[in-house]
C-alpha cells in the first residue's frame, strides 16, 4: 500500500542526473512539488575511486575519464539513501533521467545477461563489476582526440558537412569521436563490447535489466546522428568504427517509454512492478525540460561561462555552436551556445572601472545611455569558442579601434556587447525573436537587475528569473510524468503547466528596439573583422 509522502497526490515521478562530480535525484508528485531530493558526491563518498571533481586526469593532461563502477555505486548509495529516508518507492509510477553529456560506456559481451539477471540480494556494484569492457569512461573534459576530429570532418567533406548531418563540427568531447580513439588504441578492447551507451542510456540500461536505447536529443552529441533523420548516419559510422550500428542500436524519441523498472528494484526497494522507465537524455537538454522553455524562449546562464539554449524550430546548423533534437518537442530542435568570457571579464571590469563594487558597476548601468553614444566593445579575455578569437577589441562610433574608453563607457560596452554576441550568433543558428518570446535568465549574475535590464534591451522581450539549482534533475522528473501520458498527444508544456512558473524581473526599454536592431548589424561586422584579424 502506498503511504505517500504528501498529502496532494499519492504518485511519485523520479529524475536522476548522473553529472559529473555526482549523483542527484528528485522525487516530485502529481501536482510537481518537491517532495524529496539527495545526492551521492563522488568524490568524498566515493574516495575508494580516487577522483578529483569525479574524474580521472591523466598525465597527458588531455585524457579525461570517470570509473563506470563509480556510477553504478553511487545508484547503489542514493537508493539506500531514500530507503533509510523512509521513502515509499511503492508510488512511484515512472522515472527517467539525465547523464553528463558526451561520456560513453563500453558493455563487454555478456553484460546484457548479467543485467537481466540481477539478483535483489546483492548490490549493484557486486552484479555489474565484470560488465564493462572499458573500466574508465571518456567523458565531457577529454580533449584527445583531435586526430579522429581531423579524421571524421575529412571522411565526411569537411567541417560544414558534418555540421549539416549531426548538429555540430567535430568536437574532441563527442562520443563518436571517443569511440574512434577507442577503436584505434584499444582494438580488444573494442572488440568484447556488445554495446556502446552514452552515460544517459547506460543509467537507463541499469533501471531496467535490458540495454535502453539512446534518445534522439543526447544521441544528436555525438557527430554520429543525422539530426534530420534522427537515424545514425553511415558515413559518420563507416568513418568511426566497424559494425559500430549494432553496438549503438538504435535511437528513440526523448519521451519514449522504454520498459518497465527490473524486477530487481522491485524485490530490493519495493517499486512497483508497472512503474515506467522514459529514455533518459543529457544534461543540457534535461535543463531545457527543467526550465520548461518553450518555441520562442532563450535561456541564459550568466556563469564562469555564459551558455545560451535555444527553442529553435527551423534550424541553420552553423560551424558555431550546436544543433540537438529537442527533448520535449519532437518537431523542434534546441541549440546550445558557450562563451568562456562570462563572470570573470564581467568581475575584471567591475574591478577595474567600478572600485571592486558591483553597486557602483550596476548604477553606471542604469545612469549610461542606451547604445553607448555607437562605442562597442568585444572582451575576450581567455580565447573564445564563439567566435574563435582573444584579446579586447573597442570601437569607436565610426566603427574607428581605440585602446580605451572612459570607466563609464567601459563597463556599458562590456555588457552590451556580450549580450549582441549572443543574439548574433543565436539568430545565425536560426533563431527568431517572437510575439511572445521570453529570456529565462539563471546563474550568478541573473540576480544583478541591471545587467537583466541590458539583456531585455538588446532582445526586446521580456526576462525571467529562474530558480535552477537541479534543473537536469527536476526536468527528469518532468520527462518521467509526461513519458506516460506523451502518446496520447499530451505535450509537455502541458503535462506540466503545474510546475511552478518563472518570475518576471525586467521589460525591454521603450526604444531600445530600434538602437539594438542597429548596433547587430554593425556588431555582425566587427566581429567578423576580429575574427580575420586572429587568422592572420
Amino acid at each position: 500500500m502506498c503511504t505517500a509522502m504528501a498529502a496532494s497526490t499519492d504518485s511519485f515521478y523520479l529524475g536522476f542526473d548522473f553529472s559529473t562530480q555526482q549523483l542527484k535525484v528528485v522525487a516530485v508528485d502529481g501536482d510537481l512539488n518537491v517532495v524529496y531530493q539527495t545526492n551521492v558526491q563522488f568524490d568524498s563518498e566515493l574516495p575508494e575511486f580516487r577522483t578529483h571533481g569525479g574524474v580521472h586526469i591523466h598525465a597527458d593532461r588531455l585524457t579525461v575519464t570517470s570509473p563506470v563502477l563509480m556510477w553504478v555505486k553511487a545508484l547503489d548509495l542514493v537508493l539506500e539513501k531514500m530507503k533509510s529516508a523512509g521513502f515509499d518507492f511503492s508510488c512511484v509510477r515512472a522515472l527517467s533521467g539525465s547523464g553528463q553529456q558526451h561520456g560513453s560506456v563500453y558493455w563487454k559481451t555478456g553484460a546484457h545477461q548479467a543485467l537481466r539477471d540481477l539478483d535483489p540480494g546483492k548490490s549493484l556494484h557486486e552484479l555489474l563489476q565484470e560488465s564493462f569492457a572499458v573500466s574508465d569512461s571518456p567523458v565531457w573534459m577529454d580533449s584527445s582526440t583531435t586526430d579522429q576530429c581531423q579524421s571524421l570532418e575529412a571522411a565526411v567533406g569537411g567541417p560544414q558537412k558534418l555540421v549539416d548531418i549531426t548538429g555540430s563540427r567535430a568536437y574532441e568531447r563527442f562520443t563518436g569521436n571517443q569511440i574512434a580513439k577507442i577503436f584505434k588504441s584499444s582494438p580488444n578492447q573494442y572488440q568484447e563490447t556488445e554495446r556502446i551507451s552514452l552515460v544517459s542510456s547506460f543509467a537507463a540500461s541499469v533501471f531496467l535489466g535490458s540495454y535502453g536505447a539512446i534518445d534522439y536529443s543526447d544521441g544528436s552529441g555525438m557527430n554520429l546522428m543525422d539530426i534530420f533523420s534522427k537515424q545514425w548516419d553511415e558515413s559518420c559510422l563507416l568513418a568511426t568504427a566497424p559494425h559500430l550500428q549494432e553496438r549503438l542500436g538504435t535511437t528513440v524519441p526523448s519521451s519514449t517509454v522504454l520498459g518497465l523498472v527490473s524486477q530487481y528494484y522491485v524485490s530490493r526497494y519495493g517499486f512497483p512492478g508497472d512503474c515506467k522507465v522514459v529514455a533518459f537524455t543529457g544534461d543540457n537538454p534535461g535543463s531545457l525540460a527543467g526550465m520548461r522553455l518553450q518555441e520562442g524562449d532563450i535561456a541564459v546562464s550568466l556563469g564562469t561561462s555564459d551558455t545560451v539554449f535555444l527553442w529553435i524550430k527551423e534550424p541553420r546548423p552553423a560551424v558555431e555552436g550546436h544543433i540537438f533534437c529537442n527533448p520535449v518537442d519532437g518537431s523542434a530542435y534546441m541549440a546550445l551556445l558557450c562563451y568562456k568570457n562570462g563572470s570573470l571579464t564581467r568581475e575584471r571590469i567591475r574591478n577595474e572601472c567600478a572600485g571592486e563594487s558591483w553597486d557602483a558597476f550596476s548604477t553606471v548601468l542604469k545612469s549610461t545611455t542606451i547604445g553607448n553614444n555607437g562605442n562597442m566593445g568585444i572582451y575576450l579575455d581567455s580565447m573564445e569558442i564563439t567566435p574563435a578569437a582573444v584579446g579586447v577589441h573597442r570601437y569607436s562610433r565610426e566603427n574607428v579601434k581605440v585602446v580605451s574608453f572612459p570607466a563609464r563607457e567601459e563597463i556599458r560596452a562590456l555588457v552590451e556587447g556580450q549580450f549582441l554576441a549572443k543574439r548574433y550568433h543565436a539568430e545565425k543558428l536560426g533563431y527568431k525573436i517572437i510575439p511572445g518570446t521570453r529570456v529565462l535568465a539563471t546563474g550568478g549574475a541573473s540576480s544583478n537587475k541591471d545587467i537583466l535590464q541590458v539583456l531585455s534591451d538588446v532582445f526586446n522581450a521580456p526576462v525571467y528569473t529562474i530558480d535552477v539549482a537541479n534543473s537536469a534533475c527536476l526536468g527528469s522528473a518532468y520527462r518521467a510524468l509526461h513519458g506516460l501520458v506523451a502518446e496520447s498527444g499530451v505535450s509537455f508544456a502541458e503535462a506540466t503547466r503545474k510546475a511552478p512558473e518563472s518570475q518576471l524581473s525586467v521589460s525591454p526599454t521603450p526604444g531600445a528596439e530600434k538602437v539594438f536592431d542597429a548596433l547587430l548589424a554593425r556588431y555582425a561586422v566587427l566581429e567578423d573583422g576580429v575574427l580575420r584579424e586572429s587568422n592572420r
